[in-house]
């Protein structure tokens, strides 16, 4: 199951499976008997994200956004665990949560941090756990390291008031920038 929103900028989304599975769902799903299809429009975006993830658009750009994406994903996540953040979520994916833990904390975080110039996901009750509020940071390959140093370096300020850095691991540090050498950008 996944979701059409995020990487292909569209909307909709899939669910895979067995024969049997997809059959029960076509037939007793609300969505099948009371929605109408997806658009053209919609699905031309799907179609055309997918070519050019794989190549067929006759380039490497698919390939090379996968890689940049990756590069992000693995800094950002790399640098919020160190400096003694909660991180959940796949090491690979694209949305970093950090956990918020006290539902008061969500207005303020974001406040601060559309201040600082970092438009941030914030989620809490009933999307979450009561006690389970999270910042959602949603990475783009399009992201440079000047931006994310940036939002490092305002979360890692907006944390430090708000007392979030509460890993069991002790922080190893505040943000520090990363010679560029750390950070290969092919």
């Amino acid at each position: 199951m996944g979701t059409f929103t995020k990487s292909f900028g569209s909307a909709g989304g899939y669910i895979a499976g067995k024969k049997s599975l997809i059959d029960y769902i076509r037939v007793h799903s609300h969505y099948a008997c009371y929605s109408s299809s997806m658009l053209a429009p919609i699905v031309y975006q799907i179609i055309s994200a997918l070519n050019i993830i794989m190549g067929r658009d006759g380039t490497d750009n698919g390939q090379k956004r996968i890689q940049q994406l990756a590069r992000n994903v693995h800094y950002f996540r790399r640098q919020r665990i160190d400096m003694g953040f909660v991180v959940y979520g796949n090491k690979d994916s694209a949305v970093v949560p950090v956990m918020l833990f006290l539902p008061i904390r969500i207005a303020a975080i974001n406040r601060e941090m559309l201040k600082s110039g970092c438009a941030v996901v914030t989620v809490g009750f009933p999307a979450t756990k009561i006690n389970e509020p999270r910042i959602r940071f949603c990475l783009s390959a399009s992201h440079t390291k000047e931006m994310l140093d940036h939002t490092l370096r305002a979360f890692d300020e907006v944390g430090y008031i708000t007392g979030l850095q509460c890993s069991k691991r002790k922080p190893l540090r505040r943000f520090v920038d990363l010679n560029p050498e750390d950070y290969p950008e092919d």
